[in-house]
Order: C-alpha cells, then sequence, then structure tokens
C-alpha cells in the first residue's frame, strides 16, 4: 500500500557508500590482478615457451614486459574501482551495470590480440591472460560492491491526518 495517490510521501531510496573499504577492497583487486598478470605471462613465456603479443599494454613505463602487463593490470582495477563507486553512486542497479561493463571490457580484451598480433599462439595466449584478469577484476569489486554499497528504503508516510498502519491493528492477544 502506497500512499503517493493520498497525499502522503512515496518510499524514498537511500545508497550509502562505505568508501574506505571499497578503496581498500579496490587496492586489493589491483595487488591480485597484478599477480595474476605476472604469473600469466611467466607460465607463457618461461614454461610454454610463447610470446605474448606486444602492444597489449596501456602502461609501458618499465623495461620489463611483465612489469608493464602487472602494472596495466593494476591500474585497470583502480579504474574499474573508480568505475564501481560512481555507479553505486548514481545508477539504479550498480552491480547489474558494473556486471555488463566489465564482462564487455574483458570480451574486448579478448579480442584485441586477434586485432594486433599475426601469432595464433600469442594471441591465445594473450587472450587468455586478459580474459583471467577480466574475471578477476571483475568478481572480485562484485564481491567487495556485495559488502560496501548498502541500499535501503525508507516507509511511505501516511496522508496527514491519519494514523500509522501499526495503531489501526488491535494488540496481540495471547493465549491464558
Amino acid at each position: 500500500m502506497t500512499y503517493a495517490s493520498a497525499g502522503g510521501q512515496a518510499p524514498k531510496t537511500h545508497v550509502s557508500v562505505d568508501a574506505q573499504r571499497l578503496w581498500g577492497g579496490g587496492v586489493a583487486t589491483a595487488c591480485v590482478a597484478a599477480l595474476v598478470a605476472a604469473v600469466g605471462v611467466l607460465i607463457a613465456r618461461d614454461v610454454l615457451d610463447v610470446e605474448l603479443v606486444r602492444p597489449a599494454l596501456l602502461l609501458e613505463i618499465a623495461d620489463s614486459f611483465l612489469a608493464d602487463y602487472a602494472l596495466t593490470a593494476a591500474l585497470l582495477a583502480i579504474v574499474a574501482t573508480g568505475l564501481a563507486h560512481g555507479l553505486a553512486l548514481a545508477a539504479p542497479r550498480p552491480r547489474a551495470f558494473f556486471g555488463w561493463i566489465v564482462a564487455l571490457a574483458t570480451a574486448f580484451g579478448a579480442a584485441a590480440p586477434f586485432a594486433i598480433g599475426d601469432d595464433l599462439e600469442s594471441q591465445v595466449a594473450t587472450a587468455c591472460i586478459n580474459v583471467a584478469l577480466g574475471i578477476c577484476i571483475g568478481s572480485l569489486l562484485g564481491a567487495v560492491m556485495g559488502r560496501t554499497v548498502y541500499i535501503s528504503t525508507t516507509p511511505p508516510s501516511p496522508p496527514p491526518g491519519t494514523a500509522p498502519p501499526s495503531w489501526e491493528q488491535p494488540p496481540p492477544t495471547y493465549p491464558q
């Protein structure tokens, strides 16, 4: 029963974000993503002897491909944390939108090596690392959002001059 049509106010939804824990989880996710990237590069390069597609990085600041890939993964996790925070404050269903955005970004990361490289082994290995990173970032930050974004609804207010619904009910009776 809503009171909006009878002169009362409809229920209001309020979103609150525990920003400290959200960003703490984002930094932890960045560390995990950097390690996933480093392990992926080590497995592809040193165990499987496959060279990865080279221009698949956003950052090229270190002299090491492994370090650049790890730093890129960490940066993407921090950007995803900012996206999660923004969606939590502005979107009606923030986790749903976040999940879709991360899934599409992961699909882009999986497809990009095939548009850039020439060697199929390199393309597949790079795509696998990118998919692992997308799953890592999406699942960890999705779980963090579940623990740090709170959506509460205030109950509707009755029209002026009427008693709240709880006052209209008789008091409970207990068996003697």
